[in-house]
């Protein structure tokens, strides 16, 4: 709250409160986190033991940051975390353009005004939601944008084109005593890139020859994805220098790390157990590691995040057309995520009219590595040889999990697979089935694929 705090330059002043720049304010409430052992990163996750340190320590040291990582590594979302380690509440100057400091203003009008009202200067309080900046950089980003030009309306006005007080000023000097993040660097014109180099060095911007020198209090934050300098562009070497820190990002290392991300991010309109969301995680990882998949254009986080939604979409659709309630997603729905997807892959040259195979044998491999990894130390011979002596079990999306379940005859398995998958013989039945038809998956897998990677699954048996 706000209605407490200083509403003067005089009243700022006897509160004895003294202005601070941005990376020492930052320094300063890391510092405050990591001592009271508060996680200063909500919502990162896979980073705690290689990128965060590292930006930790280049954030302690006061230096400009980039982010360097393929597509969908959490780059953006990163830097936009940084807005927690500013004040909550911080005094500017009561109309200034640049949300100068009561007692440091920089601008001549604001220098000005201080002068004329001296300890009754206005003062509003800025939260630090405002104090973050973005840009996306496109090749039609111009200086103007960036830095600021000759506003047209002012000299109309009758105002010198001499005048500093005729300039439009751009992101940079707007985002004076906050942070500002440009998002694909390398995408920045090499002249464009230029006019951030005083900013960074001299920490002041010059507008087409005017001898107005602003002593910009900012943190400038990129991210670059290392394709882009061969195929779209590049940091210019100065520009580069300027940066204290280079820091590369990552996927998830860990597939438990992939699943808590998934989790977390994904919108899903139907119960996805995490059984399901592991086999997700499996998969992107094999296609991380895939020949068949162009690396260099990544496998962003995101995809995985998609296929989980669409596992769920595909879990609610079923629930609808046969009344499966509630509506709880089953290995059966893994199906319409190579289909769904696939455009968001870049496959290598040479595998084109292959992707579906490549697809479907991933995910194959995903379903039995996952079985295999909950089902250990398990003994299916009971559950195979009910299978394959007169029990057929069908599956689809047209099959009912209770009807999937009253094929099979009572056994001490199926209550051992659904406790595996954290399910209990109170929970709804369509939770259950999901278990048990990930075992099923894991004999097909063992049984049939091997010989026939075509066959059909929709009957077990």
């Amino acid at each position: 709250m706000t209605q407490n705090l200083a509403r003067t330059a005089g009243e700022l002043r006897a509160a004895g409160h003294l202005p601070r720049g941005v990376k020492t304010e930052i320094r300063e409430n890391l510092l405050a986190a990591l001592r009271e052992g508060r996680n200063p990163w909500p919502g990162i996750v896979g980073f705690d033991r290689t990128v965060l340190p590292q930006l930790e320590r280049a954030l302690l040291a006061g230096h400009d940051v980039v982010l360097l990582g393929e597509r969908g590594q959490g780059k953006t979302r990163l830097l936009r975390t940084l807005v927690s380690l500013l004040d909550e509440w911080t005094p500017v100057i009561e109309g200034s353009e640049l949300g100068e400091h009561p007692l440091d203003p920089i601008t001549p009008e604001s220098r000005r005004r201080a002068l004329e009202l001296g300890d009754d200067l206005p003062v509003v309080w800025r939260h630090r939601d405002e104090r973050y900046a973005e840009k996306l950089a496109t090749p039609d980003t111009s200086v103007g944008d960036l830095v600021g030009d000759v506003d047209p309306v002012k000299v109309a006005e009758g105002r010198s084109l001499g005048d500093p007080e005729t300039i439009h000023f751009g992101l940079l000097p707007r985002a004076h005593r906050g942070i500002i993040a440009i998002n694909e660097l390398p995408d920045l014109a090499e002249r464009i890139q230029v006019a951030l180099l005083n900013v960074m060095e001299e920490r002041d911007i010059q507008v087409r020859g005017y001898t107005l020198r602003l002593p910009l209090d900012v943190l400038l934050v990129a991210t670059a994805n290392p394709e882009d300098y061969t195929n779209r562009g590049r940091i210019i070497t100065p520009l580069k220098d300027r940066f204290g820190a280079e820091v590369r990002t990552h996927y998830p290392l860990e597939v438990d790390a992939e699943v808590d991300l998934v989790r977390q991010e994904a919108s899903l309109v139907a119960e996805v157990g995490d059984h399901l969301l592991e086999i997700i995680a499996r998969f992107v990882r094999h296609l991380r590691e895939s020949s068949s998949i162009d690396q260099r254009s990544g496998v962003s986080a995101r995809f995985a995040v998609a296929a989980a939604e669409t596992v769920a979409a595909s879990a609610l659709r079923r629930s609808a057309l046969i009344g499966e309630t509630p509506a709880i997603a089953r290995p059966i729905d893994l199906e319409s995520v190579p289909d769904v997807l696939r455009g968001k892959l870049e496959f290598e040259a040479g595998e084109e009219g292959r992707e579906d195979e490549v697809l479907v044998h991933l995910l194959r491999r995903s379903i039995a590595d996952t079985a295999r990894a909950r089902l250990a130390g398990l003994n299916l011979r009971a559950l195979a040889e009910v299978v394959s002596d007169g029990h057929p079990v069908a599956t689809g999306d047209r099959v009912h999990a209770g009807d999937l379940l009253a094929a099979l005859p009572e056994l001490p398995i199926l209550h051992e697979v659904a406790a595996r998958m954290g399910a209990g013989p109170k929970d709804p039945v369509g939770r259950i089935a999901s278990a048990v038809e990930l075992a099923l998956e894991s004999l097909y897998l063992t049984r049939h694929l091997a010989k026939n990677s075509d066959d059909d699954r929709s009957v077990y048996g």
